[in-house]
C-alpha cells in the first residue's frame, strides 16, 4: 500500500517535530482513496499535549472534533475521505512501531465503533540534518501487519 505524504504536510510535520524537540508527539490521519492500494494523506492533527520522551498517548477527546469536521469539509463521501489511522514521532528511536505501537493500533482496527478496516501508523523523526524521515505501517484485524511505502 502506498501512503503519499503531500508536501504541505511533511512541513507541517518538521514543524511541530521541531517544536517538540526530544518529546513524542502525535496525531491523527485524514486521507483520501486514490486507486487501490494508493491513499493520499489530506489532513493531519498535532495534538497539543505531547507525549514523553520514550511515549506518546492519544487523548480520544483530540480526535472527534477533527473527524467531524473533515467530514463536514468533504461531504461525507466515506468511500472516497476518511480516517487514515494515527502518527507519531520517535525522536529518540527508530522509526519503527513498538510493540505498544501495534497493540494500539490492533485495538483501532478491532474496534467495531470505528469500523475500520485497516489502519495506518505513519512513525516519524527528524534526521541529523532535520530532514524528515518516516515509516509506514499497514495494520489489519486478526493482529496481521505490513510495511507500506511513504511517498
Amino acid at each position: 500500500m502506498q501512503i503519499h505524504l503531500p508536501e504541505t504536510s511533511a512541513q507541517k510535520l518538521i514543524k511541530a517535530l521541531k517544536r517538540a524537540g526530544s518529546r513524542e508527539i502525535g496525531g491523527i490521519l485524514m486521507g483520501e482513496y486514490l486507486s487501490p492500494q494508493v491513499y493520499q494523506i489530506v489532513e493531519l492533527t498535532i495534538q497539543k499535549q505531547p507525549g514523553t520522551l520514550a511515549s506518546f498517548l492519544r487523548l480520544p477527546r483530540s480526535v472527534l472534533r477533527p473527524l467531524q469536521r473533515f467530514f463536514q469539509r468533504t461531504g461525507n463521501q466515506f468511500t472516497r475521505f476518511n480516517y487514515l489511522g494515527e502518527w507519531h514521532s520517535h525522536p529518540l528511536y527508530s522509526i519503527e512501531p513498538s510493540s505498544v505501537d501495534c497493540n494500539s493500533m490492533w485495538e483501532v482496527v478491532s474496534d467495531p465503533d470505528v469500523g475500520a478496516n485497516f489502519a495506518v501508523l505513519l512513525v516519524v523523526k527528524l534526521n541529523e540534518i532535520e530532514q524528515l524521515e518516516g515509516g509506514v505501517t499497514i495494520f489489519l484485524p486478526n493482529r496481521q501487519l505490513f510495511k507500506g511505502e511513504l511517498i
